[in-house]
């Protein structure tokens, strides 16, 4: 785990590139918005789930019919807690930075991937702000359906815009990119 964001990059810029900003995401557990529905609905998919074993299991039912439940329960455990933990696990392994050039985002929980932005092409960028001056930047096209449930399956948030998600200090670093898409 590295603790000073910065280093993550060293190894990443160019010679005459400079780092202007460096953060991480928000760390902890957290409730999304996304979260509103997938809680109810994890807890029917994981209820039924295991009440479909259980009485399998009580009423001595067929083997196969035990077995044919164990993936169903298995989702929904991940679904009702785990999702929670994978989230929060990828979060804390998740880095960003801002360069004169570029944003770049280090992340992954098994793998570490980066994601390089050119901020001079990029078309979009959305703030999503919060009033305690936290938030998310979205830079590219936003999908709402995906970004919703972003979290809800390991490897989902790869399929949506890349985000400067939950970021302390929001707008000052949207603030840097829009200057420097001006520049």
């Amino acid at each position: 785990m590295v603790s000073n964001p910065a280093a993550a990059f060293r190894h990443d810029l160019d010679r005459d590139e400079q780092l202007l900003w460096t953060g991480t995401p928000k760390q902890g557990i957290t409730l999304q918005a996304g979260d509103a529905l997938m809680i109810p609905f994890s807890l029917m998919w994981g209820g039924f789930a295991i009440f479909w074993e259980y009485t399998v299991l009580s009423s001595g039912g067929p083997n196969f019919f035990a077995l044919w439940g164990i993936p169903f329960v298995a989702v929904g455990i991940y679904l009702i807690i785990g999702r929670f933990f994978y989230d929060a696990a990828r979060r804390k392994k998740t880095f960003y930075a801002l360069t004169d050039k570029r944003a770049i985002i280090r992340s992954g929980v098994f793998q570490q991937s980066t994601k390089s932005i050119n901020l001079r092409t990029l078309s979009d960028i959305t703030l999503n702000e919060k009033p305690d001056g936290s938030g998310t930047i979205v830079l590219g096209p936003e999908v709402a359906s995906a970004y919703t449930f972003r979290t809800g399956w390991p490897g989902s948030h790869g399929k949506i815009a890349p985000s400067l998600e939950m970021i302390s200090g929001v707008r000052k670093v949207y603030n840097q990119i829009t200057s420097l898409q001006n520049t």
